[in-house]
């Protein structure tokens, strides 16, 4: 090995042209080798590759960049990264991503529209390939991420979407899974059903107090205003409230459908510590399929959100749109299918 080659080791990094002049090879093939392009043969990849390996030669990203016009490097804005449905998301991106040849960059921007609105400016100044997004709860108006589309940025949102502008999108039918949780408990014998709802500003927890109600018309139930408890944040301690407001009722439902797991946890140990049996007095389903649900007992039935799915569609339509920029159309809807986990909260027999 020369000498030189040696001395750029310890006092800079290696370079293209180093590995080039060490190897007697051109700079291009050298980077060709490197990129596994089908044009070079495989004994000289394995040449090349070893000596990267050998003097540490790390590829000068950047310069890549402005030469395939690519980074490779993909923008995840989220609400909150210790919620388990977004980090379940985060991982469905991630792998997908990674199969792909393409690195995350996460930012989470703790459900305020502020922040939401700060972090979209760093990422018009990044060098990224393409955005996914969940609106913040706080989010009404979109406008701050229409700057993407005018730099010719792919954006995908998750879960909790714009209405006010066309964009690709990712979600699931939030009426529709609380219908069928509400109607699971009418099948269980509930007839005076409860519920915890999410924020009424937000759209999937509006859809879900729907489908709530709908599934009560359908079967010709009451709808009992006192029996709807509202919460900001579905938070652990909002619903040891709202369990403490039903005990307080001159009658408790006989059922209870919350908008998120969470909740639906609360629930189930304040009543049991106030005596009512699980389910045979009060029977309760959730949403999300955290995993707190399979731990709590009685396990929790629940709504399987498939949020790990989420992420990987999220990515494979971001990827898509990336590389194929020419034939794609920028306002796609994909809808994943959830499904009802019924577990000892409602099973009744």
């Amino acid at each position: 090995m020369p000498t030189f080659v040696l001395f750029h080791m310890k006092n800079r990094r290696i370079t293209l042209k180093d590995l080039a002049q060490d190897l007697n090879l051109s700079a291009s093939t050298i980077s060709r080798a490197l990129d596994n392009h089908p044009a070079i043969s495989v004994s000289t990849k394995k040449i090349v590759q070893k000596k990267a390996e050998e003097l540490g030669f790390i590829p000068n990203s950047i310069a890549s960049s402005f030469r395939t016009k690519k980074t490779k490097s993909l923008g995840i804005i989220v609400p909150r990264i210790d919620i388990h449905f977004h980090s379940l998301v985060i991982s469905g991106i991630e792998d997908f991503a990674y199969k792909n040849g393409y690195n995350v960059t996460i930012f989470q921007s703790k459900d305020s529209l502020k922040r939401e609105k700060e972090i979209v400016k760093i990422l018009q100044n990044r060098m990224v390939d393409g955005i996914i997004a969940c609106l913040s709860i706080e989010t009404k108006k979109c406008d701050h991420f229409k700057k993407f589309e005018k730099l010719g940025v792919p954006l995908v949102f998750y879960d909790r979407v714009p209405t006010d502008f066309d964009a690709n999108k990712i979600i699931i039918n939030d009426f529709e899974s609380a219908f069928t949780a509400t109607e699971h408990l009418i099948a269980s014998g509930c007839k005076k059903i409860g519920h915890v709802a999410g924020s009424q500003e937000t759209n999937i927890f509006k859809l879900r107090l729907e489908g709530f109600k709908a599934a009560l018309v359908k079967h010709d139930l009451p709808i009992q205003e006192d029996f709807i408890l509202h919460t900001k944040n579905l938070g652990y301690d909002e619903g040891v409230n709202c369990a403490n407001r039903f005990l307080e009722l001159p009658e408790l439902p006989d059922g209870v459908f919350c908008a998120n797991d969470y909740t639906a946890v609360s629930l189930i140990q304040v009543f049991r510590k106030a005596d009512i049996k699980i389910p045979q007095q009060v029977a309760i389903a959730g949403f999300s399929n955290y995993p707190i649900s399979k731990i709590i007992e009685p396990h929790l039935t629940t709504i399987n959100d498939c949020a790990f799915q989420m992420g990987e569609s999220s990515a494979k339509l971001l990827i898509r749109q990336i590389e194929d920029k020419d034939d794609f159309v920028n306002s796609e809807t994909i809808t994943i299918r959830t499904e009802l986990i019924v577990r000892e909260s409602t099973r009744r027999d």
